[in-house]
């Protein structure tokens, strides 16, 4: 997604504003979802840990990501470049791993407890057609 698509809560029409807004614990600018149902998201509530957990993982795979981009100006053997890149592929799915894993416990959790799970797995098939091969 690029910059260009980004809308604050305040850019909705109003009817909309409560039912996209996302909470989190640190103050950061979401994009726009776009869902194939076309319902609206979920409310998101994750602790800061899970946050900061993710976010120094991600942090993590960016270094890596610019060591390999050092190691393509450095002529450096394609082999090894093709490892580091499969640590990196490994390290993503990792992380969507855990993502996945919250999103099952904590957001598919409280969709049943109030009573909108079917707009809640609807989203979550759609986001995993496009996340799969």
């Amino acid at each position: 997604m690029n910059g260009s698509n980004r809308l604050g809560k305040e850019s909705l029409p109003t009817s909309q504003q409560a039912e996209h807004s996302h909470y989190h614990d640190t103050d950061h600018e979401h994009t726009d979802h776009t869902y194939e149902t076309g319902e609206l998201p979920h409310p998101h509530i994750h602790s800061e840990e899970s946050l900061r957990r993710i976010v120094n993982r991600l942090s993590r795979i960016e270094g890596h990501v610019r060591g390999i981009k050092t190691m393509v100006q450095q002529s450096t053997p394609c082999p090894d470049v093709l490892l580091q890149i499969a640590a990196v592929r490994g390290a993503l799915d990792r992380v969507a791993r855990i993502v996945l894993d919250e999103h099952l416990t904590e957001c598919i959790g409280r969709a049943a407890q109030e009573g909108n799970i079917d707009v809640e797995l609807k989203q979550l098939k759609a986001a995993l057609d496009r996340f799969l091969p």
